[in-house]
């Protein structure tokens, strides 16, 4: 899978560019704050449908036009699709697929992409909000129907979030009725993204691993697994459990050492298990406590948690093994080719090793795609196809 062209409207700083792109290495080099990582936003965009550094859609558009289009052709193998997104200042964006209407989520069933940046050093060190949206990006990436997915889970957390609230100075028997409605739907589509995630993580561990090893060029027993909130909740009452001999043991298989092979049936069971647990913690403070909303990866290298443990060029190595790894999971798996890999800036955060491995470790994917303000920072002994920008013109050079 490459991106054979890429057109912008009224996105970000561009009135209009037209960016053809070559299958292999791709470099687009400029002084910062020309409009490098614009192109690689919105290239990156149709495998998410959002940005990798704002939140807000808007942010997008430019100045205070009403709208932006990013158009791009992708061709995968003898086929060629033509995606384009209009995204919205107010309202809800629109979609094409070859010049017909689509929902927006439809774009990501033709297009995927791993994109590295600067703000992944946050996926180690920051909060588990920002390995919970790496671990979803993934799973999109990886099913586009998961997307879909999260989207539902996340509109019954609001909703019942919200009853929650409302009901902070009302009886339970008052809303027990209307509340068990949410946890059913919560539990349901709580259970599938847990499954999904788990078996990501699964997945991801080996190829993880092997990317660390051959960006580091040492073995530091880089690990990963899930800390799930369902999990922490019957442990927690587990523990507070006077007498497990008169009382009737809550389910345990989930903080097994192979929580993988729990089954859709025992997660369903724990997961309404560890709501009665909180129900009047929720009620009390008007938050849904328990879900894959709550939950986060341990990552850890020689057995220590890598956020305050470990230092800036492990850190680094270890959410670039990530992504390497997530490459090569879609690679694997993918009937369309290989996902298109973006590098935002990401050499200036490294020295001259890592530059070079990392470099090696995706070269013989199918389309790389780098910016740089630097272009003494690009690994040598590659045949760049090279674009220059230069407040908002692209300039190909020959």
């Amino acid at each position: 899978m490459r991106v054979a062209h890429l057109s912008l409207k009224d996105f970000r700083n561009y009135a209009s560019a037209e960016l053809p792109l070559k299958p292999g290495p791709n470099l687009l080099f400029g002084q910062n704050g020309q409009g490098k990582t614009n192109l690689v936003e919105a290239v990156g965009y149709f495998s998410t449908l959002r940005s990798h550094r704002v939140s807000s859609d808007a942010a997008m558009v430019r100045g205070d036009l009403p709208a932006a289009v990013a158009r791009m052709k992708v061709s995968s193998g003898d086929r060629d699709v033509v995606l384009e997104a209009q995204i919205n200042r107010v309202g809800a964006n629109r979609a094409q697929l070859n010049g017909n209407s689509v929902r927006p989520r439809e774009l990501t069933r033709w297009f995927s992409s791993v994109l590295f940046a600067p703000e992944d050093l946050t996926i180690v060190r920051g909060e588990p909000s920002v390995r919970r949206r790496f671990l979803d990006d993934a799973l999109s990436a990886r099913l586009p129907i998961a997307g879909g997915a999260l989207n539902d889970y996340e509109k019954i957390v609001k909703q019942r979030t919200a009853l929650l609230k409302s009901a902070r100075h009302q009886s339970l028997s008052s809303v027990e009725s209307t509340l068990s409605v949410w946890d059913d739907q919560l539990i349901e589509h709580g259970v599938r993204i847990m499954l999904a995630r788990r078996d990501l993580v699964t997945d991801l561990l080996e190829p993880m691993r092997d990317a660390y090893t051959s960006l580091v060029g040492d073995d530091h027993a880089p690990t990963m697994h899930m800390f799930e909130s369902v999990g922490e909740v019957l442990e927690f009452a587990q523990s507070r459990s006077v007498s497990r001999e008169t009382e009737r043991p809550l389910s345990s298989d989930l903080l097994s050492a192979d929580a993988s092979l729990v089954s859709r049936e025992t997660l369903t069971q724990q997961f309404r298990e560890a709501l009665a647990i909180v129900r009047q913690r929720e009620l009390d403070r008007g938050v849904t406590l328990v879900g894959p909303h709550r939950d986060d990866i341990l990552l850890s290298l020689n057995s220590l948690p890598v956020k305050g443990y470990a230092s800036h060029g492990e850190s680094w190595s270890f959410a670039l093994a990530l992504k390497v790894g997530l490459a090569n999971v879609l690679r694997r798996e993918s009937s369309a080719g290989d996902p298109v890999i973006l590098l935002d800036d990401v050499f200036a955060e490294l020295d001259a090793g890592r530059r070079e491995r990392l470099m090696l470790a995706v070269s013989d994917f199918e389309q790389v795609i780098v910016t740089s303000a630097v272009r003494e920072d690009i690994p040598s002994g590659l045949e760049w196809n090279e674009v220059r920008v230069v407040s908002g013109s692209l300039i190909e050079e020959r």
